[in-house]
């Protein structure tokens, strides 16, 4: 449990400022007592109150990811051994009170008493979940290319500036009769070959490291320290580092020893692997230059004080394995709710980026104090912030808008995107139908305002926020579905549960497009709304 019943000082209120910009929230445990202190930022991170949040370092710790448990254990038990450390820092994925799973980095002191029993720990907490979740993707990356290295018919390697092997495929040490890679790092060609081959190999590395030219698809002629001749086609490269200077060569090797006459063919493949490569290298840049922070979460149960429920269903078919679009639902407090969807320029990793980049803005905006239109105006100057450091042009299409379900009043604000369709009591509309309505979309102009508007949801029962997929399949005479037919649907199955609903509204779209598939990202978010009689 936490004691947040003390009313916090001048001090203290600058203390939860400076922290909440730095994500970071505070935690203070006398170990004497199963209750703990949790600034609200852990609170949030928890997803819980005051009174419901568990005091995560008594056992059994069942708040603790299981894979995470022993060595969060592990930190406690140290920690609280008279003879421990005086710090405490410990990463572990905590389950929120929403059933999810976050990373939160855990730093505290200790404090003891003269025995030197730990009397009290206090520090602090960071939701860390982006950092391990890119730190898995660039590990992954890592495991992918290494993978790919290993297994080309090729040999790979990288020589420091003395032409000393830093690195080497499996192929290449299969091929010098050594059983694992690491057994050719710090060998020298003169290790390997006779003084005729050596000399000229080394000249030949020499010579890129002074000009930094490439030297690709050269035949040559290997004459080994225990007799014997090869040979191979070879090309070798100036290898940089991140600021562009060379730190030695890398190379790759295809013995033709059997098949000189195919040297063609190899040199092929080796420019096949270089531009593979470089394409791969371009896409990591850009992965690096866009923060990636994807998350998903379930929806919240809404029900307000006075009986008012929202439910929400959704839908989300990408027509590939990277795709532009997505949708938020923001709990705001007092009974308000966010919705957000978003439509990303094009498909494939780079929109994909934009999406997680746009993700970790989300993350970072104080939503709760913020209208619709202040809400996309600051992402709309994070976005382009980004992409002008990166020298990228995206941009993106957005909704947003504020649910009071105590007041039954929808505040929203738009960015380009097509408006959501509400269906009432025999009767469907579209809003952010004038282009007045419509602000710029995210990304394109620094410094963009947005306006906003309010509507009364007094006997509306659902609300249907989607990306432009839908308007944008085709039947076989080429005509779009468009919103006209949208409308004539969205009102269709009042009583049907959201989720054959939204079933039903694909189904239908499916049916009308030719070949019975879509040819654009497809996000539908929909909000039921049942409201009490006032």
């Amino acid at each position: 449990m936490s004691d947040l019943n003390s009313k916090p000082n001048l001090k203290d209120e600058r203390l939860e400022l400076a922290l909440r910009a730095s994500n970071e929230g505070i935690w203070d445990w006398m170990t004497h007592e199963r209750k703990i202190f949790y600034s609200r930022r852990i609170l949030e991170f928890l997803e819980c109150t005051a009174s419901g949040a568990p005091n995560i370092f008594l056992p059994p710790h069942l708040p603790v990811h299981h894979l995470d448990r022993p060595a969060f254990v592990r930190a406690i038990g140290q920690a609280l051994d008279p003879k421990g450390p005086e710090t405490l820092a410990v990463d572990a994925r905590v389950q929120t009170g929403g059933n999810d799973w976050r990373w939160l980095r855990i730093r505290g002191t200790v404090v003891r008493n003269r025995a030197g029993n730990a009397i009290r720990i206090a520090g602090s907490m960071i939701d860390i979940s982006l950092r391990k979740a890119a730190e898995a993707q660039i590990e992954e990356e890592r495991h992918l290319l290494r993978d790919l290295i290993d297994h080309v018919p090729l040999q790979i390697y990288f020589k420091d500036l003395e032409s000393k092997v830093v690195m080497a495929n499996r192929g290449m040490a299969e091929y010098h009769g050594f059983a694992s890679s690491a057994d050719l790092v710090g060998k020298h060609d003169r290790d390997l070959f006779s003084n005729t081959h050596w000399e000229k190999a080394a000249a030949d590395e020499r010579r890129i490291i002074e000009t930094g030219i490439s030297m690709t698809g050269h035949l040559e002629r290997e004459t080994w320290r225990e007799g014997g001749e090869t040979f191979v086609v070879t090309s070798k490269f100036p290898w940089r580092d991140k600021a562009g200077g060379i730190k030695g060569t890398f190379g790759v090797s295809s013995d033709v020893t059997s098949l000189v006459l195919a040297q063609r063919h190899a040199t092929e493949l080796a420019n096949e692997l270089q531009q593979k490569n470089q394409s791969y290298e371009e896409e990591v840049k850009l992965a690096h230059e866009i923060q990636q922070a994807l998350a998903t979460t379930g929806f919240p149960s809404v029900v307000s004080e006075n009986g008012n429920r929202l439910t929400f269903g959704s839908r989300y078919l990408p027509i590939s394995g990277l795709a532009g679009d997505f949708f938020e639902v923001l709990a705001l407090g007092d009974d308000r709710y966010g919705i957000f969807i978003c439509d990303v320029m094009g498909h494939g990793v780079r929109a994909a980026l934009v999406v997680s980049m746009l993700r970790g803005l989300l993350a970072t905006q104080n939503v709760k104090s913020r209208d619709s239109a202040e809400f996309l105006s600051a992402l709309n100057t994070g976005l382009t912030s980004i992409l002008k450091r990166a020298n990228v042009t995206m941009f993106a299409t957005a909704f947003y808008g504020i649910i009071d379900l105590e007041e039954l009043t929808l505040e929203y604000s738009c960015a380009g995107h097509p408006g959501p369709v509400i269906a009432g009591e025999n009767r469907s509309i579209q809003l952010c139908m004038n282009r007045s309505e419509k602000g710029p979309a995210l990304g394109l102009l620094p410094g963009a305002s947005y306006g906003s508007r309010e509507i009364d949801l007094g006997g509306i029962h659902r609300v249907l926020l989607f990306t432009d997929g839908v308007l944008e399949a085709e039947n076989e005479a080429g005509e779009q579905f468009l919103e006209k037919r949208l409308l004539g649907i969205a009102g269709d199955a009042p009583d049907k549960p959201i989720e054959g609903w939204l079933d039903g509204i694909l189904d239908t779209v499916l049916d009308f497009s030719e070949g019975h598939h879509f040819d654009d990202d497809v996000c539908l978010l929909g909000i039921e709304i049942d409201a009490c009689v006032r």
